[in-house]
């Protein structure tokens, strides 16, 4: 876009016109920058939740159905409780998932699922104790 002066010359852009139109651009980036990543974060901890909610309903269900707990998070893909083993998506490995062990000797195995990663959620508890 090149604006014309009345004798015909082509004429550019002045230099505090575009120093003008680049800050308004990088304020509106120090505006949504931030939130997209604290939007990314938010995505993360939901799916993360999601992920430790149905690990837990299919321990749950193994039980209900076999009076015992799974031995390991692939009995459940085995079984057909799960179709996968979800990536934590924290860490975004299949293998960061912590198993805890029932304490029960007449019903050993897979009683319970919680994240390996590093850090707290946005409500301030670990990830790990989730």
């Amino acid at each position: 876009m090149e604006c014309r002066t009345v004798s015909g010359k082509a004429r550019g852009f002045t230099l505090i016109e575009l120093l003008v139109v680049m800050s308004i651009i990088a304020v509106l980036l120090t505006i949504a920058v931030p939130r997209y990543f604290k939007t990314l974060e938010r995505s993360r901890e939901t799916v993360l939740r999601q992920d430790l909610n149905v690990m837990r309903e299919a321990i749950d269900k193994h039980y209900g159905d076999y009076g015992q707990y799974p031995d390991s998070l692939a009995a459940l893909v085995e079984r057909k409780y799960i179709r996968a083993i979800p990536a934590e998506p924290i860490t975004k490995s299949a293998d960061a998932w912590q198993v805890v062990v029932s304490e029960d000797p007449d019903h050993p195995g897979i009683r319970d699922v919680h994240s390996m990663a590093e850090g707290n959620g946005s409500d301030g508890r670990p990830y790990k104790e989730w």
